[in-house]
């Protein structure tokens, strides 16, 4: 396999481990929500209040940030942009050490 297909196949075996666990957590929060629901309703646990809608409304805001964190923010924070990104503070860096080598010149060839 040559280097590009193989940083491809890397990159979609990622993506669908991301996407599996998102799917786990869907799963786990339903049947999380109906034990939550019979653990309140049926079984008594403290039922003079509804607790289980407060800790699955909370559990769902927290499916919404990983599903938010799958669909919008892995799309355009990928390895391109991480490259993107780390290529450009290269050449910053580069810029700066260039600027002061310069300076350092500057400074050397006033002093004599």
């Amino acid at each position: 396999m040559e280097a590009d297909q193989h940083e491809l196949y890397e990159n979609a075996k990622s993506r669908v481990t991301q996407k599996k666990f998102l799917f786990y957590h869907l799963v786990l929060l339903l049947i999380g929500s109906v034990f939550l629901f019979i653990a309140n309703k049926w079984l008594s646990f403290y039922p003079e209040k509804d607790w289980w809608t407060w800790a699955v409304t909370i559990w769902v805001f927290i499916f919404i940030f990983h599903s938010i964190k799958f669909f919008i923010i892995n799309k355009f924070m990928d390895k391109n942009w991480e490259r993107h990104q780390i290529d450009k503070l290269i050449i910053q860096q580069t810029k700066k050490i260039e600027v002061l080598k310069m300076n350092q010149n500057k400074a050397k060839t006033s002093e004599e």
